[in-house]
């Protein structure tokens, strides 16, 4: 998804918008786009939940950590991708302690690929408000930065009005 349609998509969040009232310095953007194309990879993010096993999904959600991890550590605290890459990796935590909740964590992972069962509720729902923040932020880094997205990782950006009223 190219840039220009992301922002459409984002008409009521407060964010700077790039080459409007912010210029970001050359190596956030670079980070930046390193980290799209990161993402852009990881099917947990946009697959559909029937065609994916949740003892991959945990670990592919464990290497996400990872590598957010390690871009957080070679930023300043206070940059706008920063602020992103935390609330993204805490997203990442809320999952997993979801889904490996003590005693039941074992039978949400294994029942989790269950239509009907309950395990598979945890695991859809947990999975839907991962990729609901990870959405909302993949389109503020790309708006601040002026990156495309491809569509593939873009079907998690939040809808445009316009696309909510049809």
């Amino acid at each position: 998804m190219k840039f220009q349609a992301i922002l459409e998509r984002l008409t009521g969040l407060s964010c700077p918008v790039f080459g409007v009232s912010w210029n970001p310095p050359e190596a956030e953007v670079s980070r930046a786009r390193r980290i799209l194309t990161f993402l852009e990879d990881r099917r947990v993010l946009y697959n559909p939940s029937s065609m994916e096993l949740p003892d991959h999904c945990v670990r592919s959600v464990i290497e996400i950590r990872h590598h957010l991890t390690h871009e957080l550590g070679q930023l300043d605290n206070n940059s706008e991708l920063a602020k992103s890459l935390r609330a993204m990796r805490a997203a990442c935590r809320k999952f997993l302690d979801l889904v490996q909740d003590n005693d039941r964590g074992r039978d949400i992972v294994r029942y989790g690929h269950h239509h009907g069962h309950w395990a598979s509720w945890v695991f859809n729902g947990a999975l839907g408000e991962l990729r609901g923040v990870f959405g909302i932020h993949i389109a503020m880094l790309a708006t601040e930065y002026g990156l495309d997205v491809e569509d593939e990782l873009a079907s998690i950006l939040p809808a445009r009005e316009d696309d909510l009223n049809e």
